[in-house]
């Protein structure tokens, strides 16, 4: 852990944190509060834009709750991201007797680069497959609750020692 200072959070600073993300039903997604805490610098995408915002001229020692609105956590579903696929290309995946395929199940796709794309199932008939391939939390306020520990200006290098 660094030594807490008491910079403002900015652009390129390192900050280390606990945090939580939950349904603004109370639903935890995820949280660290009982593990290692996060650490990152503000704007090297290892946290969504609209978290990074509001961690912006916060300062190590502060803690705080935020609901943010969809737009600004996962953005809001893209009807685009939703695709029908014909029923053949899915028969020995919904025949599985072992894990059968249904509504609800997540499928993972190859995008062009040959990685893993994520797909939920909306809906199977009798020609076609349904995808939802958008984020699961797209469309959610989410809570976002963090417990800022160190901030480090973004010049400032941090040297870890382990004993």
């Amino acid at each position: 852990m660094t030594v807490p200072s008491a910079e403002k959070i900015q652009q390129g600073s390192q900050v280390e944190l606990h945090f939580s993300l939950a349904l603004t039903s109370g639903d935890i997604v995820d949280s660290n509060f009982e593990a290692k805490p996060a650490v990152f610098r503000i704007g090297d995408g290892n946290m969504l834009p609209g978290f990074e915002r509001t961690l912006l001229g916060r300062v190590a020692g502060e803690e705080f709750e935020q609901i943010l609105p969809a737009a600004d956590a996962f953005g809001e579903p893209n009807p685009k991201n939703k695709q029908r696929f014909a029923i053949a290309k899915f028969k020995h995946l919904i025949e599985d007797d072992l894990i059968p395929t249904e509504v609800g199940s997540v499928v993972a796709f190859k995008d062009p680069g040959g990685f893993d794309l994520p797909g939920v199932i909306s809906a199977i008939d009798d020609q076609f497959v349904s995808v939802d391939f958008n984020h699961p939390l797209a469309g959610k306020e989410i809570v976002f609750k963090a417990r800022i520990l160190s901030v480090l200006e973004p010049e400032q290098k941090a040297i870890e020692i382990k004993l």
